[in-house]
């Protein structure tokens, strides 16, 4: 019987929905792509006993897209929207010392994305390159995301990178997959993760909050627009926008306090009892997460794109867009001003007495920020920055954005101490249970989307209980035949 395709688009005026949706028959299998118009999209593929099995269901999930407003259109006829990247300026510090660098990647692109823990250091640029590398600035591989980076985030031992094709990639083992699929009338500018729970802002001032498996939870709409700012914990969801800073519930149900800011918030940081709001009238503003009340300022000589503080909130760090990063104490007073050197640094994290700044330039920059380093960069006396080369070896890896991409393994050569789990349908949905012995059989498993079919075994390396009450995986993802 002759292959048969499908395809259908929804496409709205004002920035609304821009999506696109196809269903292929070809015997007894069906696939259905969908996502945003003129991307690739996501791919899910299903088998059925009869040819006319197949067919009905098909064509159920074609009506089900009809009535929610999608039509009948021809592939390419209509252009992706344009997404909107960060537009930053740059200009030369003022600073009369330059910080003391001690090594320097350059990436190649703009950078915004940055994570640093105890066991290395990540960089993500609008090219959609992440790279990670040693503490000492070894570079030590690299992801290649489909497009641009808007930001890395992490969650527990899990991290994630939010790019402009709207997918949030999961990068915490070789091969990244989509973990979340961001609707396409979304037009995103930063996000944030909170026990698998995914909050995002966007251009329009709107927040959404999407659970650990991709499935929408809630949206507000906060009173201003151009929302760089989502931070969140148990308690509250703090979204900052060019009216100030928003708290809601964790839950969505109320808005908790407003807080107007001197100028739109470029940037957000928070502790466990503040958040951090970095302004484009030269502040940052430390607000109380309880009832959102001012609590210090730290003036700067220019629009603040970043910020962070140490973990005792002893020091609070900024950056601004003359490419000059600032140190003050807690209560506000500033005790140096310094050139990065690089760019104009777009975000940047502190640890251990090392600030890690990416910019303008497309670098990831490490800094000595100790109080020796400091006083000796002020006195014009700064160590040789290292220029680190990436290997010509250095190992790239590349999204699974289907079922057929994912590595196969049989059931007698799966690994030893591999976790096997299986898809099945509930309530209409395809979920991921576990199927190995040891572990909660009424847990969900957080698992990409693109590759669930419904029968499908997979063996993972490991598994890892969230206090959300579901699994994340652990380790390498391939398909039991």
């Amino acid at each position: 019987m002759a292959r048969e395709t499908t395809y259908l688009e929804l496409s709205q005026d004002g920035g609304g929905a821009h999506k696109f949706y196809e269903v292929t028959v070809d015997g007894t299998a069906v696939s259905v792509r969908y996502g945003r118009i003129g991307a690739d999209g996501q791919v899910q593929s299903s088998s059925f006993p009869t040819v006319e099995k197949a067919r009905a269901a098909a064509a159920k999930k074609i009506g089900e897209k009809v009535r929610k407003g999608y039509a009948p259109a021809v592939a390419g006829q209509r252009s992706a929207r344009s997404v909107s990247r960060r537009q930053v300026t740059s200009a030369p510090s003022t600073a009369r010392a330059v910080a003391p660098v001690l090594w320097r990647f350059r990436t190649g692109s703009s950078a915004f994305g940055i994570h640093v823990d105890e066991d290395r250091c990540w960089v993500g640029n609008q090219a959609g390159d992440v790279y990670t590398l040693s503490h000492e600035g070894e570079v030590l591989a690299r992801y290649s995301l489909p497009d641009g980076v808007k930001c890395l985030v992490a969650d527990e031992f899990w991290i994630y990178a939010g790019c402009d094709d709207g997918t949030v990639y999961d990068l915490s083992s070789k091969v990244p997959f989509g973990a979340y699929d961001i609707a396409a009338d979304v037009d995103i500018f930063w996000l944030d993760i909170h026990e698998g729970v995914l909050s995002v802002s966007d251009r329009s001032g709107g927040l959404t909050v999407i659970d650990h498996e991709d499935e929408f939870q809630w949206s507000r709409r906060s009173p201003g627009s151009n929302a760089w700012m989502v931070r969140a914990d148990g308690r509250s969801v703090y979204h900052g926008h060019s009216q100030g800073v928003t708290a809601y519930a964790a839950d969505g149900g109320a808005q908790l306090w407003h807080t107007p800011t001197n100028g739109s918030v470029l940037f957000g940081w928070q502790e466990d009892h503040t958040v951090y709001a970095a302004t484009g009238r030269h502040t940052v503003q430390r607000l109380s997460k309880a009832t959102g009340a001012l609590e210090a300022s730290y003036r700067c000589d220019a629009a603040v794109y970043a910020c962070a503080t140490s973990p005792d909130g002893r020091h609070v760090f900024a950056a601004d867009y003359a490419s000059s990063v600032y140190c003050f104490d807690a209560d506000g007073q500033r005790l140096w001003k310094l050139g990065t050197g690089g760019g104009s640094a777009l975000s940047m994290q502190y640890l251990d007495e090392r600030l890690y700044l990416v910019t303008t330039d497309g670098s990831l920059i490490c800094m000595d920020a100790s109080e020796a380093a400091i006083l000796a960069a002020q006195q014009g006396s700064v160590p040789t920055a290292v220029d680190v080369k990436s290997a010509a070896a250095l190992p790239v890896f590349t999204p699974a954005v289907s079922a057929a991409a994912v590595a196969t393994v049989s059931v007698a050569a799966a690994p030893a101490g591999g976790v096997v789990v299986e898809c099945v349908q509930q309530g209409g949905r395809t979920r991921v249970q576990v199927v190995s012995g040891g572990f909660e059989s009424s847990w969900n498993v957080q698992f990409p989307r693109g590759i669930r079919e419904p029968g499908a075994r997979y063996v993972v390396d490991g598994l890892h209980a969230a206090s959300g009450g579901f699994y994340r995986v652990r380790g390498e993802i391939r398909r039991l035949v």
